[in-house]
């Protein structure tokens, strides 16, 4: 009997103990998790770095508590960080970092579509084989947050849209579960990525405008050059 209590105790202090690890990396996993997505709103290409960190570490903590569909999505999120990190740095026409750039509404609608097709087809396999909740919801936060992570890498200022969306359709489903302290991150994460959207805004309308200038120094000077070299024919 003495044994069995031991056996007992040591089992529940080896779960604490292990629980507490878990609790830290967890901790570290949020924190640059936050270092990300603020860094992205500056569109500082150190975001994905951290974005790298931050889903390393998920992808571990979800293979041990068995979410082995989380940790698959984590490992997705570690190679669009990489694929990020080089559009930005090394991608463009001169190698240079690709800019903040917007897509047609056209464009948009045919992603949303595809997106939307591909979420019923998981979605239904989810509610045919899995106890899933939400499994239509859950299916299409999880393919729109996988096509939108693309859009992040590509620069694409709506984006941030997208996020909006999808962070209020997270935000339901956790209230749904009772998960008040995650809904309450998420509605930060939805304020977060309006403010992202202006700021990748401002930063494309500098940039154009900073191209209408130079194209209208350009256009100057070479009505100037023509003028002068007029005068020089007559001359």
């Amino acid at each position: 009997m003495t044994d069995l209590w031991l056996t007992l105790v040591e089992s529940i202090n080896s779960a604490f103990g292990e629980a507490h690890v878990m609790t830290t990396w967890e901790a570290l996993a949020v924190l640059l998790a936050m270092a990300y997505l603020l860094l992205a709103m500056k569109a500082n290409v150190w975001c994905w770095a951290a974005a790298f960190a931050s889903t390393a570490i998920y992808t571990v903590l979800f293979w041990k508590v068995s979410l082995l569909m989380e940790s698959v999505l984590n490992i997705y999120y570690m190679a669009m960080a990489l694929y990020g990190y080089w559009l930005w740095t090394q991608g463009g026409d001169k190698e240079q970092g690709i800019k903040v750039t917007t897509w047609s509404l056209k464009t948009h609608l045919k992603l949303i579509a595809a997106t939307s097709v591909i979420s019923l087809l998981v979605g239904h396999g989810m509610a045919t084989y899995t106890q899933a909740a939400f499994p239509y919801l859950d299916a299409a936060t999880t393919c729109f947050a996988v096509m939108t992570t693309y859009l992040v890498a590509k620069k694409v200022l709506e984006n941030w849209l997208y996020w909006v969306v999808i962070d209020f359709v997270s935000i339901y489903l956790y209230l749904s579960k009772g998960l008040m302290l995650t809904s309450l991150l998420f509605v930060l994460y939805v304020v977060l990525a309006v403010v992202g959207y202006f700021l990748w805004r401002s930063t494309l309308a500098n940039a154009r405008n900073t191209y209408d200038d130079n194209a209208c120094d350009t256009n100057d000077f070479n009505k100037n050059t023509h003028k002068k070299n007029v005068l020089k024919l007559f001359n």
